[in-house]
C-alpha cells in the first residue's frame, strides 16, 4: 500500500512539510499535477522514499494539496491519459496527434544518441554545442528512472542556457514541454514535427537498479536504440564508464551498458574518449583504469558495433558551470565518467548530416 501521511506546509523554499506527528521533512511537489504550495496548506504526502533513505529520492512527494488543489479545471478536447489508472492519472495533449498520415519512416533523419543514465545529459549537451554551430539538440526523456519531467534541474539549466531546444517526455514520463505516448512516437515527432537536428534520449534522474544483469533502468536504452534503428535514424549509444566507482559492476564499462550492447539486434556507434585527452591517471585508486574501461568497450562491441574514438576537453567542461558531480564523486575523482558523454556529444554533432 501507499505510505501516505497528512501534513502542513511550513516552508516553500525549500519545500518543507510538517507531518501530523510534528516531524518536519523535505518534500517535492509537481506543481503541474498538484498545483502550487503555500505556507499553511494542508497536503497529503507519500513518505516511502524518505523513509527508505533512497539516495536519489530523499523527499516526501506531495500527492494532493487539500487546501487549494481540488479545483483544477478540465482540459478541453484532451482524452489521452498518462499514468492511466494510477492515482495520478491526468490528461495530456500528445505530440503524435494529427500525424496519422505521416510516413512510417521520417523523411528527416536526425541522429539519436541513447543515454545510459541522466548524468550524461549535461556533458553531452555541452559537447554537442561546443562541436556544432547553431544546431538544435532536443531531449526525449524515457522510462528507466524518474517519471516527472519537471524534476530535473539539469534540463532546466540546459534549456535556460540554450543548450537544449526542447524536452519531450515519452511513455509513462510526463511534464515535459511536449508529451509523447511512446518513445517511437517521440522520435518520429522529433524528426518530422519538432525540427531538431539531433536527439538525445535517456531516463530522468534516479536510475533504478537491483544489482542484477537485466533488472535495472539502464535496460530502457535497449528499447530506445531499437526504436531509433527501426525508424531509420542514425543511432549512437553513450557508454557508462568509470575508473573509480566503488562498485565492481560499474567500474570500467558498467554492466548496464554491457548488457544493452550484448542484446542489441543491430549495430550502433559507440563513442569513447581518447585516453590521453583528459589527463586522468592510468591507474585509479581502486585498481581500475581508463585503458581497462576502453578495452572492455572494445571487447563487448567486438565486430558488431562501431567504436569511435573522440577527443574531449574535460578542463573546459569542468569550468562550464554545469554538473561536475556524480554519485558523490567530483569530476577530478572520476574524470572517465564525464569523459564518456563528452565524447558522445561530440560524436553526435559529427553525425548530423550537413547540406
Amino acid at each position: 500500500m501507499l505510505r501516505l501521511r497528512r501534513g502542513r506546509v511550513v516552508e516553500t523554499n525549500p519545500l518543507t512539510v510538517e507531518l501530523d506527528e510534528g516531524e518536519r521533512r523535505p518534500a517535492w511537489s509537481d506543481s503541474g499535477l498538484t498545483g502550487e504550495c503555500e505556507v499553511g496548506d494542508e497536503v497529503v504526502v507519500n513518505v516511502e522514499a524518505l523513509d527508505l533513505a533512497l539516495g536519489s529520492g530523499g523527499y516526501d512527494v506531495v500527492c494532493a494539496n487539500l487546501t487549494r488543489g481540488l479545483g483544477a479545471a478540465r482540459e478541453a478536447d484532451i482524452h489521452v491519459m498518462k499514468l492511466n489508472y494510477s492515482p495520478l492519472q491526468h490528461p495530456v495533449d500528445p505530440v503524435e496527434v494529427g500525424h496519422a498520415d505521416a510516413p512510417a519512416l521520417p523523411e528527416r533523419t536526425p541522429p539519436v544518441l541513447v543515454l545510459p543514465l541522466h548524468g550524461h545529459l549535461a556533458p553531452v549537451a555541452w559537447a554537442f554545442a561546443d562541436a556544432s554551430e547553431g544546431l538544435a539538440l532536443g531531449y526525449v526523456q524515457t522510462p528507466g528512472a524518474a517519471l516527472p519531467g519537471s524534476l530535473s534541474r539539469d534540463v532546466a539549466a540546459l534549456r535556460e542556457r540554450g543548450l537544449l531546444a526542447g524536452h519531450v517526455t515519452a511513455g509513462p514520463c510526463y511534464g515535459g514541454e511536449h508529451e509523447a505516448i511512446s518513445v517511437p512516437g517521440a522520435l518520429h515527432a522529433a524528426a518530422e514535427r519538432l525540427g531538431w537536428d539531433a536527439v538525445v534520449a535517456g531516463p530522468g534522474p534516479g536510475i533504478l537498479g537491483s544489482a542484477t544483469r537485466y533488472g535495472h533502468g539502464g535496460m530502457a536504452a535497449l528499447d530506445v536504440a531499437h526504436a531509433a534503428l527501426a525508424l531509420g535514424l542514425p543511432t549512437l549509444l553513450s557508454p557508462r564508464l568509470s575508473a573509480t566507482d566503488p562498485r565492481d559492476r560499474h567500474r570500467g564499462l558498467s554492466h548496464h551498458s554491457a548488457s544493452v550492447l550484448e542484446l542489441l539486434l543491430a549495430p550502433v556507434r559507440v563513442p569513447v574518449p581518447e585516453t590521453d585527452a583528459g589527463g586522468w591517471p592510468t591507474e585509479a585508486p581502486e585498481g581500475g583504469s581508463a585503458l581497462d574501461a576502453l578495452a572492455a568497450v572494445t571487447e563487448v562491441c567486438g565486430d558488431r558495433h562501431d567504436v569511435a574514438v573522440e577527443g574531449i576537453d574535460l578542463d573546459r567542461y569542468a569550468k562550464s558551470g554545469l554538473p561536475t558531480r556524480t554519485m558523490g564523486r567530483e569530476i577530478a575523482q572520476d574524470p572517465l565518467f564525464f569523459a564518456a558523454p563528452l565524447a558522445s556529444g561530440r560524436a553526435l554533432a559529427g553525425a548530423v548530416a550537413r547540406p
